[in-house]
This record gives structure tokens, C-alpha cells and sequence, in this order.
């Protein structure tokens, strides 16, 4: 991707005084170096999905290993299972990047989950707040004494050898903004900011750090500190929890860890343990309610 100075690109960008615009010129001045990951940051008034972008750009040849895509504002945001994510104009951070593993393609399944560990981190340390992780790849915050998910991460393939991997925080949404009753900001969970730029930069910073150990381990995620690293900072574990699982079935049981491919262990009430490589994971109350 070219870069270009988007600092002109929306007439409307100061219309909410609360919520500054980003700038390119600035981010990319303080994240692309020589010899770190990151070759190049854009940032665009509006897309449909910073996701859908990233990997025309990559299969099209336009963008390159590290490239970083911020829109202050996504008409079709996509979660997992295809679940849309809107929110308004710079109100959260919405980004896609384009990583290169370089290890063995059945360790790629960890990379939403290094990425969950490297926003988890960067957000708890610059926000102020406590984000925990929902398995496989949510963002967990509490406001008013319940969980709240406030953000998400959706990994793509891009050709052969790249993944694009898209993450969605809400940051300053207000309560009559949130679009499910389920959801959260790190506004309402008492954020000792809520300006984005410092908070990407974080976020960007502690990605490229993860992956460089992680790649550097060869993807294992046992000798990178990854694998520890996500059940310490998973909520999900230690739980009675539903797995609804492709294909309509559902497995309860005890979220007792995270296997070395990245799936969810659960222990069932007939004591045998299965792992859970794909599903959405609902958290129940001890008594299974």
C-alpha cells in the first residue's frame, strides 16, 4: 500500500470533539522502523471491512508482509460465525494487518489467539483496565460487576502463505451506543483513556513483540510463553460452559485448558475430556443455569 496523508479525508472528522481522529502520517512515524514488523500503516474515513480490504490488497499483490489498515469507522464489520460489528465513527479501534508466519501451517490456528493475548495485554497495561479473554478470541471487560465483551479478533487467509488478522475494540462507546445488551467499552469499564492513538500504538507494539516470539519458537507455543500466557489471561477457564459446536450439537462441561493445537479441554460430567477446536463457547453459572 502506497502511504498518503489521510489527515484531509473526512470533512466530518472533528464532528465529535470526544472522539479525535487518528493520524497516519504520526502512526507511521512512530511504528515503522527498519527491521520491525510493521512496513506500513494507513488510515481511511470509512470501509466495509478493514478485513475484506487487507486480503484483496495482499492476494492483489498491493500490500505487503506488516502492512496495518485502520478505518475510523466500518459499515460491515465482521466478527466470527459472520456476526456483523458496527459502531460509531471513532469510537473504538478497527484494524486489520497482514502477517507473514513463517512456521508450520498447523500452528497457524494459534495466531487469533496470540493476538488476543498481545490486545489483552497492551489494553490492560495503557487503558488501565482488567480485559480478560473469552476462548477463542473475545475481549472481555466488566462493567457494573458483569462481563462484557468489548472487542473481538478475526484471523483470514490471504494466498498461501499470509493471514490477515482483524480486530475490533469498542472504546468509547456510551450505554445507549452499545449495540447488544451483551456488549461493553472500555469506556464503561472505567478507562483511564479512551484517546486511541496511545492505544494502538500499545496494541501494535505488543503484537509485534508476541509474534516475534512466537515465530522465533517456530510457532511452538509452548517455548514462546504463549501457550501459558493464554491460560493465564483466559476467563473461560475454571468454567462450566456450553460449546455449541458446528452442525447444530453442544457439548457441557468444565473449561479445564488449552491444548497445545489451541483447543478449548472440557471436562464433561462423564468425566472424559474433550477438546473443542471450533464453536461458540456460552459461560454458564456453576449450576449450569
Amino acid at each position: 500500500m502506497t502511504p498518503r496523508d489521510d489527515s484531509d479525508a473526512n470533512s466530518n472528522r472533528w464532528s465529535d470533539l470526544d472522539r479525535p481522529p487518528l493520524n497516519a502520517v504520526a502512526l507511521r512515524r512512530a511504528l515503522v522502523r527498519d527491521g520491525g514488523l510493521w512496513s506500513d500503516v494507513q488510515v481511511v474515513p470509512r470501509t466495509g471491512s478493514t478485513n475484506s480490504d487487507l486480503v484483496a490488497h495482499a492476494t492483489g499483490g498491493k500490500a505487503e508482509e506488516g502492512a496495518v489498515l485502520v478505518a475510523e469507522e466500518q459499515e460491515a464489520g465482521r466478527g466470527r460465525l459472520d456476526r456483523q460489528w458496527t459502531a460509531p465513527a471513532r469510537s473504538g479501534l478497527f484494524f486489520s494487518v497482514l502477517l507473514k508466519p513463517g512456521v508450520p501451517v498447523e500452528r497457524w490456528g494459534w495466531l487469533p489467539l496470540l493476538t488476543g493475548v498481545a490486545v489483552a495485554t497492551a489494553l490492560s497495561r495503557t487503558a488501565g483496565v482488567d480485559t480478560a479473554l473469552k476462548w477463542p478470541n473475545d475481549l472481555l471487560v466488566t462493567v457494573d460487576g458483569r462481563e462484557r465483551k468489548t472487542g473481538g479478533i478475526l484471523a483470514e487467509r490471504a494466498g498461501e502463505d499470509a493471514v490477515v488478522v482483524g480486530i475490533g475494540v469498542n472504546v468509547s462507546l456510551r450505554a445507549d451506543e452499545l449495540p447488544v445488551p451483551g456488549a461493553g467499552s472500555l469506556a464503561l469499564a472505567g478507562a483511564v483513556t479512551t484517546d486511541r492513538d496511545p492505544l494502538l500504538r500499545a496494541v501494535l507494539r505488543s503484537l509485534e513483540q508476541w509474534h516475534g516470539k512466537w515465530r522465533g519458537a517456530d510457532g511452538d507455543p509452548a517455548a514462546s510463553g504463549l501457550q501459558e500466557a493464554y491460560a493465564a489471561g483466559c476467563a473461560t477457564l475454571g468454567r462450566v460452559v456450553r460449546a455449541e459446536l458446528p452442525g447444530g450439537q453442544s457439548l457441557t462441561g468444565e473449561a479445564v485448558a488449552v491444548d497445545g493445537d489451541g483447543r478449548l479441554v472440557l471436562a464433561t460430567a462423564e468425566g472424559v475430556q474433550k477438546p473443542v477446536g471450533a464453536g461458540d463457547i456460552v459461560h454458564l453459572r456453576q449450576d449450569g443455569a
